[in-house]
């Protein structure tokens, strides 16, 4: 019986690992795509300030949109009312690991501030 647990508690940690394994080599593509496609306007980072002044530093997109608000626009095609930006569009799998990467560099005050799925207007 000890076996047994001993055997369900190591493959629940072997796949913990995995999942976190995965999360972790999709939040590193995301940052690779936006440091290809994103951070020549936008600061990508956790710090420091965007290239473009008008373009919003992706760690506080959270204060302007819900962030997985955002998966339809990457997919489909951003269009915004600024004639610098250009229109993009990702794949599925692009657009999850952006989405991961945004994510883990928002501001701390986004978790307490703000349910998933709730977006403030400006």
């Amino acid at each position: 019986m000890r076996r047994a647990l001993f055997l369900i508690s190591a493959f629940a940690a072997l796949v913990a690992s995995a999942a976190s394994a995965e999360a972790s080599e999709q939040t590193a593509r995301g940052r690779l795509l936006v440091q290809r496609y994103c951070a020549g306007c936008h600061a990508i980072g956790r710090q420091g300030a965007s290239p473009h002044k008008a373009a919003p530093p992706f760690r506080e997109l959270h204060q302007r949109y819900a962030v997985d608000s955002l998966a339809e626009a990457l997919a489909e095609g951003i269009l915004v009312g600024h004639p610098a930006m250009p229109e993009m569009r990702f794949p599925p799998n692009d657009v999850k690991a952006i989405l991961a990467y945004i994510k883990s560099i928002q501001t701390e005050e986004h978790a307490a501030a703000q349910p998933e799925g709730t977006a403030r207007g400006r």
